[in-house]
């Protein structure tokens, strides 16, 4: 009888909470937007000093923080090493078939991105203006080890930046408890153009790749999901002398799902667990209209998460999760809107029609049969986007996040004398007159090259 009132309990937690949207004062809806509260100050107290300690002792600190936090010790190892030193991982056939997939069309929708940055225009007469790529040089990708190994997002880092031909593509990520990389993560690296492994995590991995270290190149700009410790020490080493920028702040995982009084409750469930098992501090929202059977979804919610091996970390996300009702599918996008997604799941019978409005979230899937699982793997879109509602200013990983541009502008005779008294004038109105001799000069130089050409 006691087991029994047990699982009764824990099934009644894994549920998520209803609100009526226009039941809601407006604190009250601008409370729902809002991401579970993260103490920020604490975070920063530990990560700051970790940061420090790697940049001044390098590798040493690397390996005692490594012991400390993933209780690995690597004192007959080095820290980062050349990807050509490792073996090639033995892992399953089958597998080996999965990323193989994943790879492909990764690499065939970054591809596509190719070139598309390039402009070339003739703004006036004799006045031509470019825009060029170059590849970053140096790059960190930061695989999370944790609760969870994702090879998968060893190759949504490592095949754009190959695409994009980055020189030195480091890669970090938590060593296994015997002082390995995951075979599988170590496939997809080998199979991507990683140049280094740096076996570690945390906050210390950030600061390794931003500073450098004794084996570890420094980069120029680290990519990457991680907890909030690897998130501050990314902001740290942005907003710091290392150098290195981010691409991107970011919390934790999250999704909204928008569905219709046709869609199957038990995939909406689905997709909402999906997101919750990443994490505790994970969010998932479902929206909908009065018309759906919400007693239905809930209940799969219930039944599903209690069968998941993650069921103790699902629980923790759901606890602060929840489902909006709104009277229209106009007030269903607004809110989505609002709350700016990194995952957008939009589960209606015509999403196409709803795609124009949509303006904020990291990654968008339509319809019935678009789980957001194939956009975690293997559709080709990148899985590392912006959170925590950054999705209203920032884009997801793409090729264009490995590149750098230069403007280029090439003016020929022609064009210093047709855009040369222009900017001549406004050097001069801005009291610059070094701007304003550097054009008016040359145009004096023409002048006098055409006066003797006609003697």
């Amino acid at each position: 009888m006691q087991a029994l009132e047990q699982e009764k309990r824990s099934l009644d937690r894994m549920t998520i909470k209803t609100y009526r949207y226009d039941r809601m004062t407006k604190e009250q809806q601008g409370e729902l937007l809002r991401r579970p509260r993260q103490d920020f100050s604490r975070i920063k107290e530990i990560v700051d000093p970790i940061v420090e300690d790697v940049r001044k002792n390098g590798d040493r600190a690397v390996r005692e923080y490594t012991e400390k936090f993933d209780k690995v010790q690597m004192s007959e190892q080095m820290v980062c090493q050349a990807i050509d030193s490792f073996a090639e991982p033995d892992i399953a056939e089958d597998v080996k078939v999965a990323f193989d997939c994943a790879w492909e069309n990764i690499k065939k929708f970054h591809e596509a991105q190719k070139g598309l940055g390039d402009i070339d225009v003739v703004t006036m007469p004799g006045v031509r203006c470019r825009r060029v790529a170059r590849a970053i040089g140096s790059v960190g990708l930061y695989v999370p080890g944790g609760t969870a190994v994702l090879p998968s997002t060893a190759l949504m880092l490592a095949v754009p930046a190959m695409i994009a031909g980055c020189e030195t593509v480091v890669l970090a990520t938590p060593p296994l408890k015997d002082g390995t990389i995951c075979p599988e993560v170590l496939y997809c690296a080998k199979k991507s153009g990683v140049t280094h492994i740096l076996r570690a995590g945390g906050a210390q991995a950030v600061a390794a790749m931003g500073y450098g270290t004794e084996t570890c190149p420094k980069v120029d700009k680290i990519f990457g999901p991680g907890n909030q410790f690897v998130t501050a020490a990314k902001m740290n080493l942005q907003n710091s002398d290392a150098m290195c920028a981010i691409d991107m702040p970011a919390g934790p995982s999250e999704v909204l799902v928008v569905c219709d009084k046709d869609a199957n409750p038990s995939h909406v469930a689905a997709d909402l667990l999906s997101q919750a098992e990443h994490g505790p501090d994970s969010q998932v929202v479902l929206v909908v209209t009065p018309d759906v059977d919400l007693d239905a979804i809930v209940e799969q919610i219930r039944v599903q998460a209690n069968k998941l091996p993650r069921a103790d970390i699902t629980e923790k996300a759901l606890s602060h999760s929840y489902c909006v009702v709104v009277n229209s599918m106009d007030e269903v996008v607004k809110f989505s809107n609002a709350y700016a997604p990194e995952h957008l799941i939009v589960n209606v019978e015509d999403a196409e029609a709803l795609l124009p409005s949509l303006d904020n979230a990291g990654s968008i899937f339509m319809g019935r049969y678009t789980p957001e699982s194939v956009g975690d793997y293997a559709s080709g879109t990148n899985h590392v986007l912006p959170t925590y509602g950054f999705s209203r200013m920032y884009s997801g990983v793409s090729l264009d996040s490995f590149i750098k541009y230069m403007t280029v502008q090439e003016l020929s005779k022609t064009g210093i004398q047709n855009l040369g008294p222009h900017v001549a004038k406004m050097a001069e109105v801005e009291g610059l007159d070094a701007h304003r001799l550097a054009v008016t000069l040359r145009l004096d130089s023409i002048k006098e090259e055409e006066k003797n050409a006609k003697h």
